[in-house]
């Protein structure tokens, strides 16, 4: 079972959280504060970090960041509010996917699995690495570079460019892509889609501003290419 980094400062949210993953066979290691948070990261090593957004000191956001600059760990936000602002700085700082408090287990749970599951290889002989212009897309190692360049991509992030890829010029709602790649039913957050389409612009375009792989139909959602 995957081990999981908890970084939350309320006692009964921590304990209840532990508690329910434990039962579920995680290995579980909790820290109150972004500063114990970071020191247990490097100790413990852990598959997945759980993050409270509003934490006293350093706040999530900032320990989100701060996960970023070295590590493409899985990282799912904890919310006392999913209409809050921070909601979508704590997406463009790097999170994978969040939940909003109080969740069940079960919920969070599933979370964890969808942002982990392995992406399964797609059919019909495609090749196990692809070329999109300066891009090289590893579908059998699930790496991503650029002129020869290793990119750096969050779990998220490859998910989504995996899932564009295999499908180029074929335009996906954000509703299909919250089912595809969060794997979230019914009527999800957009944000988490526009936010991740923004963090991997920056990552694969040469001017995010003006891009040639991502594109945007308004009205409509995203599409991979065609280059110019």
């Amino acid at each position: 079972m995957p081990r999981v980094l908890l970084i939350e400062d309320d006692p009964s949210v921590r304990e209840g959280v532990e508690l329910g993953l434990r039962r579920r066979g995680h290995e579980v290691r909790t820290a109150a504060t972004g500063e114990a948070g970071l020191a247990a990261l490097r100790e413990f090593r852990p598959d997945l970090l759980l993050l409270d957004l509003m934490l006293p000191g350093m706040n999530g956001v900032q320990v989100c960041r701060r996960v970023r600059e070295s590590s493409q760990l899985p990282i799912i936000m904890l919310t006392a509010r999913g209409d809050d602002f921070d909601v979508v700085v704590g997406l463009e700082a790097g999170a994978d996917d969040y939940i909003v408090k109080p969740a069940r287990t079960e919920v969070i749970e599933a979370r964890i699995r969808a942002v982990l599951r392995r992406i399964e290889e797609p059919g019909g002989g495609r090749p196990a690495v692809e070329f999109h212009g300066e891009l090289a897309v590893d579908r059998a190692g699930l790496t991503v570079a650029k002129n020869g360049e290793r990119v750096a991509l969050a779990p998220s992030e490859l998910k989504l460019l995996l899932h564009l890829t295999a499908a180029p010029e074929q335009v996906f709602s954000r509703q299909q892509l919250l089912e595809h790649v969060w794997e979230h039913s019914f009527h999800g957050d957009a944000r988490l889609v526009d936010a991740c389409v923004r963090r991997l612009r920056n990552k694969i375009e040469d001017t995010p501003g003006e891009p040639r792989y991502i594109q945007t139909l308004r009205g409509f959602g995203y599409r991979f290419g065609p280059l110019q």
